[in-house]
């Protein structure tokens, strides 16, 4: 396994992580313990040493699950966790207090099985408290040894800046795939001349650039896609003319389409460290299969040129979620 480093922070991680959100939270009924902890084993097994969770997730029961899965391992990984909801509660208001900051990294510590965070992301900006208040509160972490790197996620270019004026910032957090591309205009640019890493989240559209869904699809009740309307119905139908431009060029590659979306990715920056998600082990090895991918100059040229074709339907997140985003 590749390795990259994200940004100047020096935080070495492997070319792709593991998002274990789903392991426990947002796609349906949590996958059974001892299956996931097997998951999350066989990734380290297959070289990943980059893990993504939260707080929120479950809420709390995926932290407890990694610090479980990576305790014979802990000194060889680099956990990333985050704060940012009240009561660790995403349904609930947003709370980056330093008071709850503090909270939330001894709670995490705890059900992490660890002594030190790796890298602590704010989960969502809070326009309730500044961010040189939230910087000052990492800090001093940071200091306590506590926490190693810290992170934003979904954070706009003022808040960005802002942030890591105080305390240089290691990654930023936030969607970015060829389902989503908003990233490019001003977060990439940005990013590329502070120095900080990006690691981008649903590298796959939320399962949608794998083909393994069209609009027929049926999402579990508790899915959190059902509420997405990018994922509506009439919106699959519309973007799948992108999953199909991404099975020819699987084809021409011997490759999967998730395989390609995935080298796509690694291809733009190599401070770039994406974290797809999975909960199933034969979609583990495909998305490492990624990184073997090798998509030549001419290659981007025409993905760029074939997708600057598509126009994908649909709003990333509703209304109310959309306004916790990029402020």
């Amino acid at each position: 396994m590749k390795t990259r480093i994200l940004g100047n922070s020096g935080l070495e991680v492997s070319v792709l992580g593991l998002g274990c959100m789903g392991l426990s939270f947002g796609y349906g009924p949590a996958t059974d313990k001892q299956e996931a902890i097997k998951l999350i084993r066989t990734a380290f097994d297959s070289g990943v040493n980059f893990f993504d969770t939260a707080e929120c997730y479950g809420p709390f029961t995926n932290e407890e699950l990694l610090g479980e899965a990576l305790a014979p391992f802990r000194e060889k990984v680099v956990i990333a966790t985050k704060f940012g909801f009240e009561d660790g509660d995403s349904k609930k208001g947003l709370d980056s207090s330093p008071a709850r900051i503090r909270a939330v990294a001894d709670a995490s510590l705890k059900r992490l099985k660890t002594d030190y965070i790796d890298l602590f992301y704010q989960h969502r900006v809070d326009p309730n408290v500044p961010i040189e208040d939230v910087a000052e509160t990492i800090q001093d972490l940071i200091k306590e040894g506590k926490v190693k790197h810290w992170g934003l996620s979904e954070a706009g270019v003022e808040t960005i800046r802002r942030a890591h004026a105080v305390q240089p910032v290691a990654a930023l957090q936030s969607e970015y795939s060829l389902f989503f591309r908003e990233p490019e205009k001003e977060i990439i640019p940005l990013l590329e001349k502070l120095g900080i890493g990006f690691v981008p989240f649903s590298p796959l559209g939320k399962g949608f650039l794998t083909g393994a869904m069209d609009e027929t699809t049926k999402f579990d009740p508790t899915d959190f896609r059902n509420i997405v309307p990018r994922f509506s119905e009439e919106n699959r139908k519309a973007n799948q003319t992108l999953v199909d431009l991404l099975k020819a060029i699987a084809r021409d590659k011997d490759a999967t389409p998730a395989q390609i979306a995935l080298a796509w990715l690694l291809a733009q920056k190599p401070w770039i460290a994406p974290i797809p998600g999975t909960t199933k082990l034969h979609r583990l090895q495909e998305n490492i299969g990624a990184i073997e991918i090798r998509l030549t100059e001419n290659d981007l040229r025409e993905i760029n040129f074939a997708t600057s074709k598509i126009e994908v339907q649909g709003a990333r997140y509703p209304t109310d979620l959309q306004q916790r985003v990029g402020r």
